[in-house]
């Protein structure tokens, strides 16, 4: 698989990874998240699936969160996601990840059974938000909930670890 990678943003602050098979909403959420406000500078890294070119390594920044965005519409797109959490460092799934979960609106066109992508939250750790990106009112929401979890996992936030988010999360996600 090739790796698409686009880089938006600058090099000091937070650093956000989008791993997915849909180019254009990675491209409009990465997009939607610049244009919010915010008090830290971020980079956003887009891949289509890990592992990341090892000849980049020494010039890539730091990582502080890594989202998968799954589209249950497409199969592909969800084993290209399994077959890249193999290659993500198992210290990621301390709070660094989450499962961005697109296409559940349209449960006619699903091509992906919900309890496959929920076992992943689970064996990962991970919590799963679930949106429908291409409404922009819910992709703008989406951006800045993710901007909070970007700003949690970068440690910009006195007192809370990305471990205790995430874990906060995966239990509203729970229930």
């Amino acid at each position: 698989m090739t790796e698409s990678r686009t880089k938006l943003g600058v090099e000091k602050g937070c650093v956000n990874q989008l791993v997915g098979t849909d180019e254009d909403l990675q491209r409009q959420l990465a997009q939607t998240i610049l244009k919010e406000k915010k008090d830290f500078k971020i980079s956003i890294h887009l891949a289509t699936s890990l592992p990341l070119p090892a000849e980049r390594d020494h010039i890539r920044p730091r990582i502080d969160l890594i989202v998968f965005m799954i589209n249950v519409q497409s199969k592909y797109g969800f084993k290209n996601i399994e077959a890249s959490l193999a290659h993500v460092d198992a210290n990621f799934f301390l709070g660094k990840v989450c499962f961005l979960v697109t296409g559940v609106g349209r449960v006619n066109h699903c091509s992906v059974d919900m309890s496959a992508v929920r076992k992943l939250g689970d064996v990962y750790c991970s919590p799963l938000v679930f949106c429908e990106l291409e409404l922009e009112g819910i992709r703008i929401s989406t951006a800045q909930r993710l901007l909070r979890m970007l700003q949690i996992c970068a440690g910009h936030v006195p007192g809370v670890s990305a471990l205790f988010f995430s874990s906060l999360m995966r239990s509203s996600n729970d229930e």
